[in-house]
This record gives structure tokens, C-alpha cells and sequence, in this order.
């Protein structure tokens, strides 16, 4: 049985992993450890571990992988780590290990006579494993980057994507070209070349966003991140930037569906952000758009207005802007036959049949829909899947 006041006292000693005296599981077992011995202190205890689906041992040794500190900075950053640190942070290690021993039994009155709700403990090296998941902090990140891939930005903070598009490249027929174009460069980007923005420009439903999603998922493993914005979104690129070029891990900034009104402040600014300002390219972060339009800009015909100097200055402008991406990738609606093979894929996925008649189910289909494109062949397949599964009435 441990010393619940020595605990207590080295868990009140924690400065390195400070952030985690408010985690809840932290603070109920702080709580327990203050009160002693106490019934509803093991409840609250177990009911937490139960939510998390964890041991204790487990809950706290993930906890610290993601805590963001004092020592995983400098690590990521290469900087110099002073023996102090590395000593506190052993120590510390050593607290977070003897914390995670803790059993029910450790807590509860002797004599409780009724059952009580517990939790596991298991037998994990804090140090060792630490130490094994630092060694791999290019590709595994710390902090929220530790635990996914996937971001949103809200309310001026990265938020994980819980339920990522789990997409792959497996399962994407044709574009092969294409899509090689932008893995190429996405491969640069994850081992630390040169790499360029990326404008992936096209007829609606190609796979323009898919494919930067399926890259993002392959490449996730190598220290890749993804962290969607929205086109109101992008006066955030800086401060993203400056928060993010210090990180070990690859960051791909991603807009989809980018277009603007002509000229207006986002169109200046990422304008700035393309050219590569001081601040706007670091080697760890490459910004990938997807746009319906080449240009990028939604002229009118008041855009021409002026004469002709006018009109010379403003059609630049507007094509400067997609210029000034260093990778532009044309994704064109399929062919005929392009278009039914893709239905094919996903029919075959579907365990459905595909023969002649289906295939002109499949044209009759998209012609209803406005034309072909890999949307529609998918939506075609989820139509057919559900017509023939679905119960007579």
C-alpha cells in the first residue's frame, strides 16, 4: 500500500508536467489523496477511468505523452536542456508512475462493507516509454498533435477533427497523374525539402479535396498534420504560422473551395501570405487550395469597366494570385469511360453487379445530375446499394 500524504506531496511538487493538475482524473485523485481514505473519492475516481475507457496507469502515461511543456519544446525545437530539467523530469516521471499504482483498495476505508466501483492498474516504464516516444517526436508530435491528425480552427483554437474522412488512395480510381503530381510534393514536404503551395483546380466532384485528405491519412504516421480553414479564416495564416514553424512535425494548411469577390482585404492577404514574406514560408508548413475556378476570382463584368489600362490591371491581379501558387494540379471531369470505371469500383466495393444495363443506369444517372464526375459515380453506387437492399413495401 502507498503513503497516500507522501503522494499527495509529490503530486503537489509537479513543475514540469504542471499542466496536468488540470486533468479531472488529476484532480479527483488530488481530491482523494487530501481527504484519505474516503468512498466517494474511489467513486469519483472509477467513474472518470470509466468515461476515458483506461487504467490508471494507462489514463496517466497518455496524459503525459501529450502534456506540452517546458522540456518537449526544447526537445522539438533542439535547444538546450539543462540537467536540472531533465533531472526534474525524471523525477516527475517517477510521481506519474507511482500515481498510476495506485489501487482501489489504497483509498477505501478498511471494512467497506458494500462493493465499490474500481479502476485497473498495470505494470507501464513511464522513463522508458517516455523517453521511446520523444526519440520519435518528428513523427509522433506532442501536445494535441499527439493524439490526431486531423484540425479545425474555432474560435481562434486548433480543435481535433474526432472522426477524420478516413480515406484512402486504395480506394480512388483514376487521376492517377494527378493525384501523383500532389504526392509528389507532399512527399517533399514530409521529409523536410522544398516544397510548394498547392492549387488543385477543377470540375466539382474530381476529388480535388479527397485526394488532400487521402494524402493527409497516408502521411500521417511520417509526422504529417492537416488543419482545415475556411476562406473567412485566412487572416489566421500568420498567427498559424508563427505558432506552428517550430514544430518538429509537416503541416499542410488547407482551404477548400477557395474563391474570392476581386480584390477586398482576404484576397490581398493571401496574396502576401503566397509571396513568401518572412514569416509566411518555413520549411515545416505548405498551404493547399482547392477552387472550381483557375483564377481563383469571381470577375464581373464591372471588373472591366475603366478602358483598357484598367481592364490590363485588373485581369493581372486576378491571375497573380493563382501564380503565385507553386504547384497547380487540373483535375477535368472523366470521359465516358473513365466515368463507368470508376462506377465499376464502386459497385464491386458495394458487392453489386455491373453490366450493361447498369452502366447506362450509371450514364442516365449522371446526366440527371448535371454531368460525370467521380461524385457521381460514388452517389450512383449508394443509390443502387440502397434500391436493392431495401425492402418490398
Amino acid at each position: 500500500m502507498q503513503n497516500l500524504e507522501t503522494l499527495r506531496l509529490r503530486l503537489s511538487a509537479l513543475a514540469v508536467f504542471e499542466g496536468l493538475k488540470g486533468d479531472p482524473v488529476v484532480r479527483a485523485l488530488e481530491a482523494v489523496l487530501s481527504e484519505g481514505r474516503s468512498v466517494s473519492g474511489c467513486a469519483r475516481v472509477a467513474g472518470l477511468l470509466f468515461e476515458a475507457g483506461k487504467s490508471l496507469t494507462d489514463y496517466l502515461f497518455s496524459r503525459a505523452l501529450r502534456d506540452e511543456n517546458a522540456y518537449v519544446r526544447r526537445l522539438a525545437a533542439g535547444e538546450h536542456i539543462s540537467p536540472m530539467l531533465k533531472d526534474a523530469l525524471e523525477a516527475e516521471l517517477e510521481t506519474l508512475r507511482l500515481l498510476g499504482g495506485l489501487k482501489p483498495e489504497d483509498v477505501l476505508p478498511e471494512g467497506t462493507p458494500f462493493p465499490v466501483a474500481r479502476w485497473e492498474v498495470e505494470d507501464i516504464d513511464f522513463s522508458g516509454g517516455y523517453r521511446g516516444h520523444m526519440a520519435r517526436i518528428r513523427e509522433t508530435g506532442y501536445g494535441i498533435f499527439a493524439d490526431s491528425h486531423v484540425f479545425l480552427l474555432r474560435d481562434g483554437e486548433l480543435k481535433p477533427v474526432l472522426h477524420p474522412d478516413p480515406v484512402d488512395f486504395g480506394r480512388l480510381t483514376g487521376y492517377e497523374r494527378e493525384r501523383g503530381e500532389v504526392e509528389k510534393n507532399t512527399l517533399a514536404l514530409v521529409n523536410g525539402l522544398p516544397a510548394s503551395n498547392v492549387l488543385l483546380y477543377g470540375d466539382s466532384g474530381t476529388g480535388k479535396s479527397t485526394t488532400v485528405k487521402a494524402l493527409a491519412n497516408r502521411f500521417r504516421d511520417r509526422g504529417l498534420r492537416l488543419i482545415e480553414l475556411r476562406r473567412d479564416q485566412l487572416e489566421e495564416i500568420p498567427w498559424l504560422i508563427d505558432k506552428l514553424c517550430g514544430n518538429p512535425l509537416k503541416f499542410i494548411l488547407f482551404i477548400d473551395d477557395l474563391s474570392f469577390a476581386s480584390g477586398g482585404d482576404r484576397f490581398s492577404a493571401l496574396k502576401a501570405i503566397l509571396e513568401g514574406s518572412v514569416t509566411a514560408r518555413t520549411a515545416n508548413i505548405a498551404i493547399y487550395a482547392t477552387s472550381n475556378r483557375r483564377h481563383l476570382v469571381r470577375e464581373n463584368f464591372q471588373d472591366r469597366d475603366g478602358g483598357d489600362v484598367h481592364l490590363r490591371d485588373t485581369l493581372e491581379e486576378i491571375s497573380s494570385l493563382s501564380e503565385r501558387f507553386g504547384l497547380t494540379v487540373t483535375f477535368l471531369r472523366p470521359d465516358r469511360a473513365l466515368y463507368l470505371d470508376i462506377a465499376r469500383r464502386y459497385c464491386m466495393e458495394m458487392l453489386l453487379p455491373f453490366d450493361e444495363e447498369v452502366a447506362r443506369a450509371a450514364e442516365a444517372f449522371a446526366l440527371r445530375r448535371g454531368g460525370r464526375s467521380p461524385r457521381t459515380a460514388r452517389q450512383f453506387a449508394e443509390n443502387l446499394f440502397t434500391e436493392q437492399r431495401r425492402e418490398p413495401s
